[in-house]
């Protein structure tokens, strides 16, 4: 996952620059947070933000005086490096930090600089200089040209354009939306939903770390006898419904009763976010009205390659017309297997069958074993593989450094340093891979300070968070990993590397910091890494011989993959479908969003929708990819082209990695996405359509059989 932050650009100024230069050379200094001097005690953030609101007002009366495009560029993104080192720093801790005192304070940073950024994005003083500096910018570099159009359509995109009264009501619907994801997120935590086991015996053992025992009284037998008051404790498990323990309960359980209740819970919580969903969707129609679109869905999209709702649904709906016939299939060939397990007169496979008899599949036909496949993949091998990987592609070393005092959040945080032996460091990596009670429960990247150049001579070096959950020991040689979360850990890698090797002149395009059909392109491919054999034979050794992982293994494994991958594909795109059809047109049908979800299920799937269940309560992908959730359907079609046409050949190739560095992840956002892509692959990647750009889908459907004759693909 990806985590963005705010439009208007937002940065760090040379005063803090020359203090990472100072602490290099005293390694072992205390310092604060993420090595930020303001952070070494919670109440730091306030004066971490008073500093970036003050340094960003003298910036702001700069602008104001109206100096040049360049000058005015330069300082913008000054600004942008201020802020967002405030934004990026308080949100990773909000989300990470197991001191709840920096937590709060954190919290109290973040709500403080997001007035100022409000206060920033409604300046007409800003928004004139930067209209004047677009008018004036056309012999400037290609990137700070698109660096102040950029700037302007962001502000415009906040309603600075607008008369006042409605402007006025874009900045309370921006207030009302800001609290409604809160209060979703909020009750995603409150309320996860629980079932009560009885007696333990049905529940699996190597399922007891998931669940706590519980226990209820029972009227002891001598009670009514004797007129005894004493009673008995029956003892059973809780299952608390999250997200991570319902998938294992649904994979692993082989009771039917339990898998489906499970199902019907987990899918039935919180109840309080339907409402909190309806009324975030009433207020992003509402402030996309104002702003002159149809629907959210308009206005959110229309930045994007895709650049309108149309040509998004045109791409999903041809890409579920493919998918349906392969899909069908397997869901008839899971069926049969069900019954074959079951007898014949079992029923059809309902939908808490589906993961169970899946996993009980694959396992059967290509006898993979998970904890064999797990013994290969220790945390720290998986280390050492993306060391053996960005070495071989792009000739940098990634090297361990030592955390100054206070600079960490946990004690089992690593920090690694990325250093070319011709170019010197290119950035820093802290990795936060372990599950503990209170972080954020997922995996994803975060940016702490974005990429810049600041002279001719001195360039800002970025510094990224990647966050995981991996649970276990915590020493990363014991940690084993099922291959879904070295998948996992690869994607986030390629998010981690886009914000590393980028090298833009402006904050505001480092890295990820792009349009976001286009931002999730390099973490698919990544993901690609994960399975190739030719790769996983470099790290992924036995924890106690030391043999590499034999191919054989690989194979079943992606056997095991593409097993059921119609029915994985067709599952995204409904929920591409969903996330577009909830914030386009409005009002939505009677009963809501759940009764979208429903259609849509029964529509473009080949599975059942059970009556009660409202899965989107915490979804919340609707919330961060609001009318965006496609992108990843984007960049997997993009990502499977440049892998075949760039790395499949030899993936370990200096020459493909220098192609994906310098034609790709260097630029970030400072240049048109079709232009980087079309740099990369000259033909056959994309194409336009009614005004925006489809990938090329053959690669993808070629890699998943879905096309026989395997010749491109026109969307109609």
């Amino acid at each position: 996952m990806l985590w963005t932050t705010v439009a208007l650009a937002v940065a760090r100024n040379k005063t803090v620059r020359h203090n990472l230069t100072l602490r290099r050379r005293r390694n072992f200094s205390t310092t604060g947070l993420y090595g930020i001097p303001h952070l070494k005690s919670p109440n730091g953030f306030q004066c971490f933000v008073d500093e970036a609101i003050q340094r960003s007002g003298e910036l702001v009366n700069y602008i104001s005086t109206k100096p040049s495009a360049s000058e005015i560029m330069r300082a913008m993104d000054e600004i942008s490096d201020t802020v967002c080192s405030v934004v990026d720093s308080a949100e990773l801790c909000r989300q990470t930090h197991p001191n709840r005192e920096f937590v709060e304070e954190a919290d109290k940073a973040s709500m403080k600089i997001n007035e100022y950024l409000h206060y920033l994005n409604t300046s007409h003083d800003i928004y004139d200089a930067v209209k004047k500096a677009e008018q004036e910018c056309h012999m400037l570099s290609e990137e700070t040209q698109r660096g102040v159009k950029s700037l302007r359509v962001d502000m415009e995109r906040g309603g600075i354009h607008l008369c006042p009264e409605k402007l006025d009501r874009v900045n309370k619907l921006d207030i009302e939306i800001s609290h409604l994801c809160r209060k979703y997120n909020e009750y995603i935590i409150i309320d996860p939903g629980t079932v009560d086991i009885y007696p333990p015996t049905r529940f699996p053992k190597n399922l007891h770390h998931l669940v706590k025992p519980i226990y209820k009284p029972k009227p002891s037998p001598t009670k009514d006898l004797l007129g005894s008051n004493d009673t008995l404790k029956e003892k059973g498990f809780r299952i608390t419904t999250d997200p991570r323990t319902l998938d294992s309960v649904l994979q692993l359980s082989s009771d039917d009763e339990i898998r489906k209740m499970v199902y019907i819970r987990g899918n039935s919580v919180p109840h309080a976010n339907v409402d909190v969903l309806q009324r975030l969707i009433s207020a992003r129609h509402e402030q996309a009205q104002i702003m002159g679109c149809g629907s959210y869905a308009e206005l959110a999209v229309k930045p994007n390659m895709a650049s309108s709702p149309k040509v998004v649904m045109s791409f999903l709906l041809e890409m579920g017309k493919m998918v349906q016939a392969k899909s069908t299939e397997e869901l008839k060939l899971l069926t049969k297997f069900k019954r074959k397990k079951c007898g014949q007169n079992s029923e059809d496979l309902r939908p808490w069958d589906e993961a169970y008899y899946t996993t009980l599949m694959k396992s059967s036909v290509y006898k993979l074993d998970s904890s064999v496949v797990a013994s290969y993949f220790s945390l720290s091998n998986c280390i050492e593989g993306l060391k053996v990987l960005v070495k071989s592609l792009f000739g940098v070393i990634c090297h361990k450094i030592p955390l100054a005092p206070g600079e960490s959040w946990d004690p089992q945080v690593l920090k690694l340093c990325l250093h070319h032996p011709d170019e010197g460091d290119l950035g820093y990596l802290y990795l936060d891979l372990y599950s503990r009670k209170g972080k954020y429960p997922g995996c994803a990247h975060f940016a702490i300070k974005g990429g810049r150049r600041i002279s001719q001579t001195e360039y800002q070096l970025p510094i990224v968070a990647l966050v995981c959950n991996f649970s276990g020991s915590r020493n990363p040689s014991a940690v084993r990993l099922n291959h879904w979360e070295v998948e996992t850990l690869f994607h986030e890698f390629g998010h981690a590397l886009h914000s590393l090797l980028s090298r833009t002149d402006y904050q505001h395009f480092s890295g990820t910091r792009t349009v976001l059909d286009f931002a999730e392109i390099p973490s698919n491919l990544f993901e690609y890494y994960a399975w190739d054999y030719r790769v996983l034979k470099t790290f992924a050794k036995h924890y106690s011989t030391g043999d590499e992982i034999p191919q054989k293994l690989v194979n079943s494994m992606l056997g095991a993959k593409n097993m059921f991958a119609a029915t994985d594909l067709q599952r995204q795109i409904f929920y591409a479908l969903v996330d577009q059809t909830l914030f386009g047109e409005q009002p939505l049908p009677l009963g809501g969003s759940s009764s979208v979800v429903a259609e849509m299920k029964r529509t473009h799937t080949n599975l059942e929708h059970i009556e009660g269940t409202h899965w989107e309560s915490r979804f919340s992908h609707l919330l961060n990819y609001g009318a965006g959730y496609y992108s990843y359907l984007y960049a997997k079609c993009f990502a499977a082209t440049i892998w075949k046409k760039v790395c499949q050949e030899d993936p370990l190739s200096p020459i493909a990695g220098s192609a994906i560095r310098t034609k790709f992840l260097q630029h970030g956002g400072a240049r048109e996405p079709a232009a980087i892509l079309n740099d990369l692959v000259p033909e056959g990647i994309y194409r336009y359509y009614d005004g925006g750009i489809i990938p090329d889908i053959s690669s993808l459907c070629a890699e998943m059989e879905l096309m026989e004759d395997q010749q491109k693909v026109h969307l109609l």
